[in-house]
């Protein structure tokens, strides 16, 4: 089947296969619906081990019963934005005609609020679908600056959560990885205006953006794996929920028992 021919329809190639046309719709929905599930045991496996690759993740599925194949686990790494956090085969890849910047904190001690900034993206599964999130924070005091929900991994999302954190203050560097959506010329033109020095992860390195990592595993183990989200608006309200009481109230060993945004605004 050729679904996107223009010349023969998808009801007519249907017809020349003795195929009920309904049966190929009602498959593609059934398929799609597999990938759902996959995607939700594999984001849930990868929150826990991120050093999981298409191999071996592949093996974990196979070994639950699921029939899958490392080339239909690639393309869902890729749909999902996953990349395992040791040096591998590459997965995803950044636009040939996006500028690709240096790493800048190689030896870099954070030591104040606004030294360095971060973003970072995730999955979110949804009952029926998915989001993906993208969150803003700054690195010494773990402040989650903002952050934003889209349905596409476009650059668009991201723009608008770091122009939200740049109403809040500005940092002397931003680091993030090489992805499309971050090395944009919408986004690094914006940080380029507010004359911030942009910083990106070499591929494979395992400790890059280690904090805005265990804010996601923190939010999906907590509030997001607990119950089932049906809507966009029910997730929101949910993450809106957490982020406030990350920010405000839980207090942090490595905070000396404070809660970020004391931090961040104390030393401010």
């Amino acid at each position: 089947m050729e679904k996107d021919n223009r010349k023969v329809s998808v009801a007519r190639q249907c017809e020349l296969l003795d195929l009920w046309k309904y049966s190929y719709y009602y498959n593609s929905v059934t398929d799609d619906d597999y990938n759902l599930e996959l995607m939700g045991l594999m984001d849930e496996q990868y929150t826990k081990s991120p050093f999981y690759g298409v191999r071996r993740m592949t093996a974990w599925l196979r070994a639950r019963g699921y029939e899958v194949n490392p080339k239909r686990v690639r393309k869902l790494f890729q749909r999902m934005g996953f990349q395992a956090i040791y040096p591998h085969r590459r997965i995803s890849f950044s636009s040939p005609g996006h500028k690709i910047y240096p790493y800048l904190l190689e030896g870099v001690k954070v030591e104040r609020p606004d030294q360095v900034w971060g973003a970072d993206i995730t999955y979110i599964r949804l009952a029926h679908g998915f989001v993906y999130l993208v969150v803003v924070m700054d690195w010494y005091s773990r402040y989650v600056l903002s952050w934003e929900l889209s349905n596409t991994l476009d650059s668009r999302f991201c723009v608008e959560a770091l122009g939200k954190a740049l109403w809040t203050s500005r940092p002397e560097i931003f680091n993030t990885d090489q992805g499309v959506q971050f090395s944009s010329q919408e986004f690094t033109g914006l940080l380029q205006d507010c004359e911030i020095k942009i910083s990106m992860d070499g591929r494979g390195r395992a400790t890059d953006n280690a904090r805005t990592e265990r804010f996601f595993r923190s939010l999906k183990y907590e509030k997001l794996y607990t119950m089932e989200y049906y809507s966009v608006g029910e997730v929101k309200s949910a993450i809106e929920s957490f982020v406030n009481e990350y920010n405000h109230e839980r207090p942090h060993q490595a905070l000396g028992y404070k809660h970020p945004a004391e931090v961040y605004y104390e030393a401010m």
